[in-house]
């Protein structure tokens, strides 16, 4: 980031406060996979706010500021807006600490109440967020998805053609994700866009949202880049999100639980798929550093939901003979 760019933002930052630049401070406070940074603004006062710099060429903050404000004005917990200049890429939100949820992860207790507290918070989003007014995760998108993976995953990186067996997974997935009802979806609700803040959990991150799969967030969570449930496990957690949804009507009582739990794996199969695809286009298009080392992460949860799905076992036997001994051997390669 520029020094000029940065004298602005801390120059626009001072002015929504009404104050001189010289008044305030500027510190890191970190970054993701866009190109979106973040920068911790301390007031004369020791209050705090966080200025987001998103870079109008490379990111589109409406989303983000027209989602904020509604979920906001919802009364979910989500960062305050409180100026945003679109035009520059400058935005300003409230503070809400340094602590995403995978810190509480210290031991077996704490990983499993603070997925339950989180898929207590997804609840609310369901219930309160009304999903008319975003874009629809329809079966041109979940497609556009899951084609990442054999483009940059199996193509571009593994130089491995795409199995005989992919288009009638990739046709079943994209199926099971649109029988299911229709909420609004966060789209990346893993616990690093989680905050814990003042004994509360915040939302962050969302301005990808859609209207889509009742199940996709749940996956998000429970299949995402910090824990590897058992069966076991992932089955509970499923089970009291099952419940809750069906206490609260959002799913219809006609739904059985065993439908539901194929669903979910179903959504988990589809999540790991384009994660793959991401994270190796993450790699060789935009250069980004680290994604490769998590790939066999999301081929564990992938594998795990194919277990579940036994008419595509041709295909998981693929992922269990070839992709997997593939991934193995280009990450050593890549290290050498």
């Amino acid at each position: 980031m520029s020094s000029s760019r940065i004298d602005a933002l801390t120059q626009w930052a001072a002015e929504q406060n009404g104050l001189n630049s010289a008044a305030i401070r500027l510190s890191p406070a970190g970054g993701d996979a866009s190109f979106r940074r973040y920068f911790r603004l301390t007031l004369p006062n020791g209050g705090t706010q966080i200025v987001m710099d998103a870079p109008p060429a490379q990111e589109d903050s409406t989303p983000f500021v027209a989602i904020g404000k509604r979920w906001y004005a919802a009364k979910l917990p989500v960062p305050h807006i409180y100026a945003a200049d679109l035009d520059a890429g400058f935005l300003l939100l409230d503070d809400l600490g340094d602590t995403p949820l995978q810190a509480l992860f210290t031991d077996e207790a704490r990983i499993q109440q603070s997925h339950l507290d989180a898929l207590s918070l997804l609840a609310k989003l369901q219930n309160h967020a009304n999903p008319a007014v975003l874009p629809p995760y329809d079966a041109t998108l979940l497609n556009r998805e899951l084609d990442l993976f054999p483009e940059w995953c199996l193509n571009n990186w593994l130089s491995l053609p795409t199995p005989d067996s992919w288009d009638a997974l990739r046709g079943y997935l994209v199926k099971q994700a649109l029988d299911q009802p229709v909420v609004s979806v966060h789209r990346d609700y893993d616990a690093m866009n989680i905050m814990v803040h003042d004994q509360q959990l915040y939302m962050i991150d969302f301005q990808d949202a859609v209207a889509g799969p009742i199940s996709y967030d749940v996956i998000s969570l429970l299949r995402g880049r910090y824990c590897r449930f058992s069966q076991a496990q992932f089955m509970q957690f499923v089970d009291s999100f099952y419940r809750q949804a069906r206490q609260d009507g959002r799913l219809s009582r006609h739904v059985s639980n065993d439908e539901f739990l194929t669903q979910c794996q179903a959504m988990a199969a589809q999540r790991s798929l384009k994660v793959l695809g991401i994270f190796c286009r993450l790699t060789l298009r935009d250069a980004k550093k680290g994604y490769l080392s998590r790939l066999p992460h999301f081929l564990a949860h992938l594998e795990d939901s194919l277990t579940a799905l036994p008419q595509h076992s041709e295909f998981a036997e693929w992922v269990s003979d070839t992709l997997r001994p593939a991934i193995a051997l280009r990450l050593a390669e890549s290290t050498l």
